[in-house]
């Protein structure tokens, strides 16, 4: 029996595969978004089932924590809801505190309050992890609670204890479901983009040698890419798939593909500069090529090690006869070609223990392991954090001299609004979204809590009533260019319809809600528009600024950072730059900057430690190199240094005009701009 059901378990499977082969994109997305719809319902329900049956007062809190935590793949679901529930109790505390003691100074709650919401929005643009969530949680949780219970400060203790009990009903419904049917496994995702990521990679050095044109920010994708990986790596622990030494794995991965893609660009500039590549050479960079593009895996192995091992006899053979300035740069682009070879093997080692979820053996690293490392702007942040604390005061200003009841949940949606879209460089787009299906959220609450609800008197007969909207918005949720239109039709109906253990319908106070809801996001709009949009041009600006004044710190000995930090902070600002450039209509050469600002600052921090070869030349160069545009002097000084440290062999010397090739490879193929930012 048991061979039976082994069998007919592995026929299922067999045919799932080959159906799923036989699929088209669009069709699977159709399929997944549809699942995905239909879980998130089940999870919705079965909240409002257990809160209906423990009589909570508003059941419908749980509704809406479903369909806020619910993703597309088990890890993510997992992951926000615990950063969810911890948000929330959080800002639910904070709602205790803070309400009491100042409810009778309007004007100081509203500082006191809006002062905590902008905090947590400035942790959380700092943070730029899915842990950021949680920060956003806080602060949100803080509006919703805080604003509407002006009105009977009393109750705020058992608001709060209430809400937390509702949030954690519908985090542990959106999880249980998530997790136990049909799940979703994110690790399928990020092996299948981990795949396409190498094979990219693998392309790129083969188009590199084969002397084909790249793209000007072609070497961005990468990073872009590599953003993408680190946004669903996150979320794997979450998953039950990988554990702690793959995590390491992971994170050596990223540092190993970060250092490809300079590789690469350094390899690009010596051909575009060697006068003649010698026969062999010439032979070596076909076979390279070749095996780039193989497709055997045990093939691929063994001609790896060939490669590599006849890459090193070359290199020792041409170090012999460096004398010239062609010969040194002959030389160093064998010593990145050899490189390259190593670190495409070493990504396929690392990618094979974290697909088969291996224990990867201990490496002797010159740098540590960093993973990914995100940029941080704290005064960014800080701008936008002020511009929500003016447009949510201004809402609150509003809502005191004007005496509006229900200006408080009117406040509390503004507040709502610009925690949660405040991460955006021009949140308004995403909110006229949200507004969009807040209209059609307002016009089916109507029709539902006038016309249909009221004939509803068994949860089964709900359930089928509510099925047609929820099943239909939320596959639209699962899909990026209509989240935010369903998420207005999710988060608005049960709200509106007032779900209870009783048919409440009130026309007037459903009238008056959607004023306020609709006065709140609109309000949001012109707000953010004047005060936390940011435009793409003075993003990149600021960025390359950035980048600049690191270098510049670099030089005077006041940055000293590690290698492996440095490239993958830089790869993380050139996954920042390239949407934005795509949005400022700029040139893609714009590009060319940020990579040649993480070449230049990899040569300084080099050279600054060649201590032995410190010496008055060296430093003049590398200050003329932060502020000089006369670029032809400048390639012709570093010429010069390289020819006369050509004759000394020790391996300090030898690693000094390496980097002085780096120096001048770096410079010959990007015009220096003058830069006086410190």
């Amino acid at each position: 029996m048991k061979k039976i059901n082994a069998s007919y378990f592995h026929f299922l499977h067999t045919i799932c595969q080959r159906l799923r082969g036989m699929a088209s994109p669009s069709l699977l997305n159709d399929a997944n978004a549809l699942l995905y719809s239909a879980k998130s319902f089940a999870a919705a329900m079965l909240a409002y089932y257990i809160a209906l049956s423990i009589g909570l007062e508003r059941p419908s809190w749980a509704i809406i924590t479903v369909y806020i935590v619910s993703q597309t793949s088990v890890g993510a679901s997992l992951s926000r809801s615990l950063y969810r529930l911890v948000g929330t109790v959080v800002g639910a505390g904070i709602t205790v505190l803070i309400v009491p003691a100042f409810v009778n100074m309007p004007l100081f709650f509203s500082v006191i309050l809006t002062g905590w919401i902008t905090f947590c929005l400035y942790l959380s643009l700092l943070e730029r992890t899915p842990r950021a969530y949680g920060f956003v949680l806080a602060g949100y949780t803080a509006s919703l609670i805080g604003f509407p219970a002006v009105s009977d400060p009393g109750a705020i203790f058992n608001i709060a204890i209430v809400r937390v009990q509702e949030i954690m009903i519908g985090i542990f419904c959106a999880a249980l479901i998530h997790r136990y049917v049909l799940p979703a496994r994110i690790t399928g995702q990020f092996n299948s983009k981990l795949s396409q990521t190498l094979l990219s990679a693998r392309q790129r050095v083969a188009d590199t040698l084969a002397g084909k044109p790249d793209a000007v920010s072609g070497p961005l994708h990468m990073a872009l890419a590599l953003q993408f990986l680190q946004g669903i790596s996150h979320h794997i622990p979450y998953d039950f798939a990988f554990s702690v030494p793959v995590r390491q794995a992971r994170k050596r991965l990223h540092d190993r593909l970060a250092r490809l893609v300079i590789v690469n660009c350094e390899l690009r500039d010596r051909l575009a500069l060697i006068a003649t590549i010698p026969v062999d050479v010439q032979i070596l960079l076909g076979d390279v090529e070749v095996w780039l593009a193989c497709k055997d895996e045990g093939k691929f192995k063994s001609e790896g090690e060939a490669l590599k091992k006849r890459s090193e006899k070359l290199l020792q053979r041409y170090s012999v006869y460096e004398l010239t300035f062609e010969e040194a740069l002959r030389v160093s682009f064998m010593r990145y070609l050899l490189e390259a070879i190593v670190l495409v093997q070493q990504c396929y080692r690392l990618s094979d223990a974290i697909h088969h979820a291996k224990q990867t053996p201990a490496h002797s690293e010159k740098n540590t392991v960093k993973g990914y490392v995100f940029h941080r702007d704290p005064l960014t942040a800080a701008r936008t954090a002020l511009g929500a604390f003016a447009i949510i005061m201004s809402g609150c200003l509003v809502w005191i001299f004007s005496a509006w009841p229900d200006g408080g949940t009117a406040v509390s949606i503004l507040g709502v609004c610009c925690t949660l879209f405040g991460s955006f460089d021009t949140p308004a787009p995403h909110i006229v979204k949200y507004i969009i299906g807040s209209f059609w959220g307002v016009v089916i609450s109507l029709i539902y809590s006038f016309v249909l609800l009221p004939q509803v008197s068994d949860f089964i007969v709900l359930v089928t009533v509510l099925a047609p909207v929820y099943l239909l918005a939320g596959s639209l949720q699962a899909r990026p260019p209509t989240t935010f239109m369903a998420m207005g039709i999710t988060l608005t109906l049960p709200i509106l319809c007032e779900l209870g253990a009783h048919y409440s319908g009130d026309f007037a106070v459903a009238v008056n809600t959607s004023i306020a809801l609709f006065f709140a996001t609109g309000f949001a709009v012109l707000g953010m528009s004047l005060l936390q949009t940011v435009q793409a041009d003075s993003a990149i600006k600021r960025l390359l600024q950035l980048c600049q004044r690191d270098i510049n710190r670099s030089v005077e000995g006041k940055l000293n950072t590690d290698e492996t930090l440095w490239t993958n902070l830089m790869i993380d600002r050139a996954a920042l730059i390239l949407p934005r450039l795509q949005r400022s209509g700029q040139s893609p050469e714009r590009a060319h900057h940020l990579l040649y600002a993480l070449r230049i600052g990899l040569c300084v921090m080099r050279l600054r430690r060649c201590d032995a070869h410190a010496n008055k030349e060296i430093k003049e160069v590398l200050t003329l190199l932060t502020y000089s545009t006369d670029i032809d002097t400048l390639l012709q000084r570093i010429a010069s240094l390289t020819e006369r440290s050509l004759s000394v062999t020790d391996e300090l010397s030898r690693h000094y005009v390496d980097q002085l090739v780096d120096l001048y490879c770096a410079l010959s193929v990007q015009k220096m701009e003058p830069a006086n930012d410190q």
